[in-house]
């Protein structure tokens, strides 16, 4: 099945996550303007600095459509920054606050882990990716304190003193507060390819329901 899926392109780590959907064979476009959403199978919000991704996007008119993009139910995952702007709740904002696109029914604390000295690597057992441990990076990284009651965990890591959520799936949303794409580990993004296509094929499926009830 052709895919297309859009990558955020204001700021931050698009172009690795390009390089990883391209190593899977999926066709990509960098989302800087309403427009480029036109056509997109699944969109991701990269890791980068939130607060400075919130504000470019305010500026150039992406909130109100990324907010519709995920109310209508089209995938889209969110790594670091990204996962904080696809937050329902954020804590530990800047002065003033940040847009949000929301819809995940999730409360994160930005910078959890501490600042970039304070970044660190570790590996994360990940049972809907298999028995093998994943490699996640973890940046001035965010961390998931709550969780709603439709959202599934994914991966989980000791933090201050607690165990907190790094990775979960909502529906059609998908969130890590790692990068996975700064390793060589394709298992996350295979598993976003093969949300993306789950939902395409729901929707070719109504499409041909509706054509032979016309």
């Amino acid at each position: 099945m052709a895919l297309t899926i859009g990558v955020l392109a204001l700021q931050g780590a698009f172009i690795e996550h390009e390089a990883m959907l391209h190593r899977l064979g999926v066709r990509t476009v960098e989302v800087r303007k309403p427009e480029h959403l036109a056509g997109l199978d699944g969109l991701i919000l990269p890791g980068g600095e939130s607060t400075t991704m919130g504000l470019v996007a305010e500026r150039w008119g992406l909130v109100a459509p990324l907010k519709a993009w995920v109310q209508a139910g089209k995938p889209i995952w969110g790594t670091c920054a990204g996962m904080i702007l696809l937050a329902n709740r954020a804590i530990g904002q800047k002065a003033g606050g940040q847009p949000l696109i929301g819809g995940l029914d999730v409360t994160v604390s930005r910078n959890y882990f501490g600042r970039q000295n304070e970044s660190f690597e570790t590996f994360l057992r990940v049972p809907r990716l298999g028995e093998e441990p994943v490699r996640a990076v973890f940046i001035r990284a965010p961390a998931i304190v709550e969780v709603g009651s439709d959202v599934e965990t994914l991966a989980r890591i000791a933090g201050r003193g607690e165990e907190v959520v790094v990775a979960v799936q909502q529906v059609n949303i998908l969130a890590t507060a790692f990068h996975p794409e700064l390793t060589d580990d394709l298992r996350w993004h295979q598993l976003f390819i093969e949300m993306v296509e789950a939902q395409k094929g729901r929707g070719e499926l109504n499409l041909e329901r509706a054509e032979q009830t016309c």
